[in-house]
């Protein structure tokens, strides 16, 4: 079982949770975290060469979640064109295509070995879909989107892989290919989320930026922080608020707070 509530207030820590995030204030050296962000491409190849297409589950909760998809329309069968921003091996894009006969798909992600995943699958048809790869923080997306063409831009947990510093310079890219009155749909990690409370001492390398054993990197977001970053680069913020849920394993008796941001920020 599990419940969900969303709202603009932060999840409260436990006594003990607050004590251990306190307690953990070593950064991993300067020295690792360069070569952390050097090798970021290299450690999110080997992680899609370890999992394949394994890992993450299909997100059939996307339309349900964002029901702006249907929203954005100004008729029942209009065409939409999206762009999945970080698309991993597809586990978000072919529900959706799927679902949704009427979209056209551009979707990229940083590792090579992700996009070949992506064009192997049956679902891969290029009428529907242009895949192909691209660093969101330094690849030009004109190069491969025309100006001011996505109706619906994706960005679900992707900003999070990437360094707190860079961020903006996705936010910057992903501004020129979208249309004006038109939205980047966000969903992401949240301060205190489960998996911000696992990482072990050592792991830490910033406010709220961790590493994980693989190399792989991962931010925690607040509401404030994301609001900034989103109005700093020119958009407007639609919704923006912490989603909470308690999964709920009856047979360990284990409740596991998970605290995701999700957000809508539009193009004027």
């Amino acid at each position: 079982g599990a419940f969900q509530k969303k709202g603009h207030s932060a999840r409260i820590l436990s006594p003990e949770e607050a004590e251990r995030l306190a307690k953990d204030q070593v950064l991993v050296s300067e020295f690792k975290q360069l070569k952390l962000e050097k090798e970021a491409q290299k450690n999110w190849d080997l992680f899609y060469k370890r999992n394949s297409t394994n890992f993450f589950k299909d997100r059939h909760w996307t339309t349900r979640e964002f029901e702006e998809l249907k929203a954005c329309r100004e008729f029942a069968d209009q065409k939409l064109t999206i762009l999945e921003a970080g698309c991993g091996v597809g586990n978000c894009l072919f529900p959706l295509l799927e679902e949704d006969l009427n979209i056209f798909a551009y979707a990229c992600d940083f590792s090579p070995r992700a996009v070949e995943y992506v064009k192997k699958n049956a679902l891969y048809s290029t009428e529907r879909c242009k895949v192909f790869q691209c660093d969101l923080t330094k690849d030009d997306l004109l190069e491969n989107i025309p100006a001011d063409s996505v109706d619906v831009v994706m960005l679900i947990f992707v900003l999070s892989a990437i360094h707190p510093d860079k961020m903006h310079l996705v936010l910057k890219n992903i501004y020129k290919v979208l249309k004006p009155g038109k939205c980047v749909l966000f969903r992401d990690y949240g301060l205190y989320d489960h998996a911000m409370l696992r990482f072990k001492s050592g792991s830490k390398l910033g406010e709220n930026f961790y590493v994980r054993q693989d190399g792989t990197r991962s931010y925690f977001f607040t509401e404030e922080f994301l609001s900034q970053l989103f109005e700093a680069e020119g958009y407007e913020q639609v919704v923006n608020e912490y989603v909470q849920r308690e999964t709920v394993n009856r047979k360990e008796d284990l409740r596991v707070p998970r605290v995701f941001l999700q957000s809508k920020f539009q193009k004027p």
